[in-house]
């Protein structure tokens, strides 16, 4: 089979706090801005891979979203418990001091007792981001 990550989807609460982040603080580049009905998705990615993308998207846009479940990821996007994104980088040490000005720290580099090296931030919108060292 020949399948691929194309694009993964995380929730924002507001485009332009999202933006900055994922462009300003992780140097994502912008590669789509769509607005509807008042509502923003804006597909970001890293520049030297165009193949993978992620959409920052409304999470109450989909129609069949009642106003109770709403409520419920809007509650849980606030604790950090919705969704997450698990980065790679060659030096985590180096990448979480870049970033920590410009992000909200939860975990400092940390050898992990399952083998890797990581770092964790949540973006504005609450979402848990893992930056893992490649080995």
């Amino acid at each position: 089979m020949d399948i691929s990550i194309h694009a993964s989807f995380l929730p924002h609460d507001d485009p332009e706090k999202a933006l900055a982040f994922y462009r300003d603080t992780l140097g994502f580049e912008v590669r789509n801005d769509v607005g509807y009905e008042g509502m923003r998705w804006i597909t970001v990615g890293p520049a030297d891979q165009p193949e993978i993308s992620v959409v920052l998207f409304p999470p109450g846009a989909d129609p069949g979203v009642t106003e109770d479940e709403k409520r419920v990821i809007t509650e849980m996007m606030a604790k950090g418990t919705y969704a997450s994104l698990l980065l790679a980088t060659r030096d985590v040490d180096a990448t979480f001091d870049r970033l920590q000005a410009g992000a909200e720290v939860v975990q400092e580099p940390t050898d992990q007792p399952y083998g890797v090296r990581d770092c964790a931030f949540r973006d504005p919108a609450g979402n848990m981001i893992r930056i893992q060292e490649k080995r």
